[in-house]
């Protein structure tokens, strides 16, 4: 009986191995039988194709790899070969131009996915802005997507005193999104044809569409006759899309950024004073201002609540309904509408402040007021401000300091001096100027905020100090400074008046 046991256990062991061993393999009722020389085979088993899993995305370039939707197979013209060459010479370069994208990329991709899109849609922004928010073209173009300001209008990307959505990284990938589904519809679904409409507009696009069929020519976007701008656009986007789609081709090695998010999107009860909340964070007030690019202020709008995105290991402090940050959060600012009777002197003695004050931050130039004008007033006497940079343009074709100084309405001396160049200096293509806005000033009090300088040929203790408004004396005794001797290419710590 014994024996009996043992070896039905063996048999039934064996067979739950012999099923193991072949999952795609199940029983059919009906017998399928196969005739050959040797006679009739019938089994009652199919067997089933094994799907291979799906590979798991390690960054935000593997996904849009496992993801793509377009033929991977393109032939790289003269132009895309040299983008891929200028890219490639440098590889730590390229990492840092891709690495720009690390707070808004994923969002990107998230948005392009809802709208039934290509993750690699996505590198759109490194051609069209370096993913700056803050970037803005020669012809007024603005933010991660370039919008102009009747596009941006057609796609309902409002300004106001507050804010500029067409900065705001969140608003315009939408607003972006939705003019892409536009251009693919109207142009056939061709990815180039509708790049090509994006940066040049449909109009311009269709004219020469047009003119190629009535000449009866292909009207593919590589045998269209269009201007510089545009032949120069596709083959940048393809050059970056085959870097990153073929690293190991080019000896590139990507920069990991997650396919998670990195940002949080918060409520905050109330209007929110940009540099309090940097504070509170203890992060530095410009990665605030860069993620929350669409507030041109030095706060968000005074509403019943404020939207901010902050990074997400930081929301904590935040997230809770016992934040004391709501106590911290003390606006000490307000903006005041001027209606009839109102004078620069009846608004400093309204508001205990000065004549001075009052037209320094606001850059009235002479006592006159105008009806409906929005000012910024200070509720307390302070007697310094500081300018928060904010705009930046990208340097391009025909551009000259002489000239940037008067389209952006600044001071040639002011614009070199944020930039840290002289008269003589030669602006390189994409290079990115600091132009600053006007309309961002704040009350600076006595705060303080240590930042790192990078030394550049040329610069000596007293330069660095006159250009950050401090003392030589201040330098050397943050940085233990025994001597004025400075390298080129030195970190140096220099503590600055808070933005």
């Amino acid at each position: 009986m014994e024996r009996q046991f043992l070896i039905l256990s063996l048999f039934i062991l064996f067979g739950l191995l012999g099923c193991q061993s072949n999952p795609a393999v199940i029983k059919n009722i009906d017998a399928q039988c196969v005739s050959s020389s040797l006679g009739t085979e019938c089994t009652n088993e199919i067997v089933l194709p094994i799907e291979e899993p799906k590979p798991v995305a390690k960054n935000v370039w593997d996904y849009m790899i496992i993801n793509n939707n377009y033929d991977n197979n393109i032939v790289l013209d003269e132009k895309t070969i040299r983008y891929i060459n200028n890219h490639i010479k440098d590889v730590d370069k390229f990492n840092d131009f891709l690495n720009k994208s690390y707070y808004f990329i994923y969002y990107v991709i998230q948005e392009l996915e809802a709208a039934d899109l290509p993750p690699e849609l996505a590198l759109i922004p490194f051609v069209e802005s370096n993913y700056d928010p803050f970037s803005i073209s020669p012809s007024g173009a603005v933010g991660l997507w370039q919008f102009m300001p009747k596009t941006g209008r057609m796609f309902n990307l409002e300004k106001s005193w507050w804010s500029e959505d067409r900065h705001d990284p969140y608003r315009s990938t939408h607003a972006a999104i939705g003019y892409f589904k536009y251009l693919l519809e109207r142009f056939d679904n061709d990815i180039y044809l509708a790049l090509a409409a994006y940066n040049a507009g449909p109009t311009y696009l269709d004219r020469q569409i047009n003119k190629n069929k009535r000449r009866n020519l292909d009207y593919d976007f590589w045998s269209l006759d269009l201007n510089k701008q545009v032949t120069e656009y596709i083959p940048k986007y393809i050059a970056i899309r085959e870097i990153i789609f073929n690293p190991d081709k080019y000896g590139v090695i990507l920069p990991e950024i997650p396919v998670e998010s990195v940002v949080k999107k918060i409520e905050i009860p109330g209007q929110v004073e940009i540099l309090t909340l940097s504070e509170y964070l203890e992060i530095p007030p410009e990665l605030i201002y860069k993620l929350n690019a669409g507030y041109t202020k030095w706060a968000s709008a005074p509403t019943d609540k404020s939207i901010f995105y902050v990074p997400i290991e930081k929301t904590y402090l935040l997230d809770s309904p016992e934040s004391p940050f709501e106590n911290v959060n003390q606006i000490n600012w307000i903006s005041h509408v001027v209606v009839s009777g109102d004078s620069l002197w009846k608004l400093a003695n309204k508001y205990d402040t000065e004549v001075r004050i009052i037209k320094e931050i606001n850059y009235i130039d002479n006592d006159l007021l105008s009806i409906s004008d929005t000012l910024l007033i200070p509720l307390s006497k302070s007697k310094s401000n500081n300018f928060i940079p904010y705009e930046m343009h990208i340097v391009s074709e025909g551009d000259t300091l002489w000239d940037l100084s008067k389209k952006y309405n600044i001071e040639l001396s002011d614009l070199l001096r944020m930039n840290s160049l002289n008269r003589d200096s030669y602006l390189q293509l994409g290079q990115q100027l600091t132009i600053g806005n006007k309309n961002i000033h704040r009350n600076i009090e006595s705060k303080k905020r240590t930042i790192l300088y990078s030394v550049k040929q040329g610069d000596n203790l007293y330069k660095i100090s006159d250009l950050f408004d401090v003392t030589v004396e201040s330098i050397k005794e943050i940085n233990n400074f025994k001597t004025s001797d400075l390298m080129p290419g030195q970190i140096i710590k220099i503590a600055i008046r808070a933005f």
